[in-house]
């Protein structure tokens, strides 16, 4: 049975007496829905501190399963990293060897080596030794001048005269092949040449 004035009235009470009780009432129903509103939003609360908390031990435990790896971003950027490294590198050492091999050209253009024959020197030319000033110039390039003079004499021909004659190397018979060494210790200059020019697998050619 609801608590209403007619109600109230029925069971005799005064009408004084039925103000106070319908207000007593009012404010006891106004209280509950208060804590009943609360109660709502402390549901709602708690909802989303479930949620919340849920998504914080979902992303700990990716951590401490990453704990123990390298970071991803982190080892992509080093992969990246080393791929420029040797891509620099190998343009570095690219244009390092192509300013040797245009300063040891220039060398022996300078010493009298015969054009004929400049290519041929340029194959077994250990253009590793060989280390550039900063204005790409080669260091210690007299030196380089008179080792390499004594090597290539025969190849050298004087300004307005022709070339000396150098002989024909003979046909390669298919003998036993000569290494790099044993070719460099060859004392003897043109007997040295002579193996260079027969064994150029020897040099990388």
């Amino acid at each position: 049975m609801s608590l209403t004035r007619r109600a109230l009235q029925t069971m005799g009470i005064e009408a004084d007496k039925i103000d106070q009780i319908i207000e007593m009432h009012s404010e006891t129903v106004d209280a509950l829905k208060a804590e009943r509103d609360s109660a709502k939003d402390e549901a709602k609360r708690f909802k989303a501190d479930s949620e919340r908390l849920a998504d914080v031990e979902s992303e700990l435990a990716d951590y401490k399963a990453k704990a123990d790896k390298p970071d991803a971003f982190k080892e992509k950027y080093e992969n990246i990293k080393k791929e420029y490294e040797s891509y620099k590198g190998e343009v570095t050492a690219k244009e390092t060897k192509e300013a040797k091999s245009k300063a040891y050209k220039r060398m022996l253009r300078e010493i009298g080596i015969s054009e004929k024959r400049l290519d041929s020197v340029m194959k077994v030319a250990d253009l590793d030794s060989i280390e550039l000033e900063e204005d790409g110039s080669i260091k210690d390039v007299d030196k380089l001048k008179d080792t390499t003079k004594n090597e290539w004499s025969d190849f050298i021909v004087s300004q307005g005269l022709a070339g000396a004659n150098t002989p024909t190397p003979p046909t390669n018979t298919g003998g036993s092949k000569m290494t790099k060494e044993q070719i460099m210790e060859i004392k003897d200059a043109e007997a040295r040449q002579q193996a260079m020019l027969e064994n150029p697998e020897a040099f990388g050619i």
